[in-house]
Order: C-alpha cells, then structure tokens, then sequence
C-alpha cells in the first residue's frame, strides 16, 4: 500500500510543484505553529518547575525522617531517665508511708503530690502523641519536683521524729 502511494507521488510530481497553498491557508499554518512554538517557549519553565517541585517534595520527606527520629531518640532518652526517677519516688514513698505507720499529718502534701502525678500523666499523652524535646523536658522537672516534695516531707517526718537526737547532736 505504501508503494502504491509512493508511486502515485512519483509519477504525478509535476502537477504538486507547480500548485502554491493560498494565502488563507498559510495564515492557518503560521498561527498553528505560532501557538506550537509558544508550548516549545514554555517548556524549560515547565522543567525549571517540576525540578523545583521534586526537589521541594524531596527535602520534606527527608526533614520529616529527621524529625521521626528525633522522635524516637527523645523518646528512648525519656524512657531512661523516667524509669530511675520513678524507682527514686517509689522508694521515697515507702519511706514516707513507714513513717505514716507510726504517725498521721501529712500537711497537704498528698495533695500536691497527686496534683503533680495527674499532670504528669497529661505530660506523658502529650509524649506518647506529639514526642519533643520541650515535653520530655517538662516531664524530668516533673518527676524532679515530685522527688524535691519527697525529700521534703522526709524532712520533716525525720524532724518530728527525732527532735531529741537532734538537739543532742546540735549539743555535741
């Protein structure tokens, strides 16, 4: 079929050179290619584009990757550092609930030592949800001003309890 064509071209070639397009249809054929070189003008903007687009979406996933392992670190760390304070507080509160045995008055400082656990545990939902180096950190202080509270009412447990050897000592 091809050869046919090709023939039919060949033998009839005089009568398409000597025949010229009117003026009308070369006027279609400029605007045409006019509007084709406009996409041609276009396209290193659409490149330029779609580099900044893969390079933009490529540097987001890399920072979020940073970010979750940040996560996990802050989270590990917190994980040490939680597990010898809250062995610290338990042993404190043995100590205090020795002495409670014996004595009653705490002062308020069940209480306070209950307000402290309650916001540790919406510290601890916010770690689990939104982990950071800002909650973690809040979270030690926490833990730190449960021990401080602890040590205080030890303090003044050991001083009701042994006002005499005190004042001996203080004698010596």
């Amino acid at each position: 079929m091809k050869n046919n064509i090709d023939d039919f071209i060949q033998a009839h070639r005089h009568e398409f050179d000597n025949r010229t397009p009117s003026e009308r249809v070369w006027n279609k054929i400029q605007r045409t290619l006019s509007q084709n070189t406009r996409w041609v003008y276009a396209l290193p903007f659409w490149r330029a584009a779609a580099i900044v687009f893969m390079v933009t979406s490529g540097w987001l996933l890399i920072q979020r990757s940073w970010e979750n392992q940040n996560q996990h670190v802050v989270l590990r760390e917190f994980q040490d550092v939680e597990s010898f304070y809250i062995e610290q507080i338990a042993d404190k509160i043995e100590l205090i609930e020795a002495y409670n045995e014996t004595e009653n008055g705490l002062n308020g400082f069940t209480h306070d030592f209950r307000q402290l656990e309650a916001m540790y545990q919406v510290l601890k939902e916010e770690m689990r949800q939104r982990p950071s180096k800002q909650v973690k950190d809040a979270l030690v202080l926490n833990l730190l001003v449960r021990i401080d509270l602890l040590n205080q009412q030890l303090h003044k447990l050991d001083k009701a309890h042994w006002p005499e050897s005190k004042k001996s000592a203080a004698a010596i």
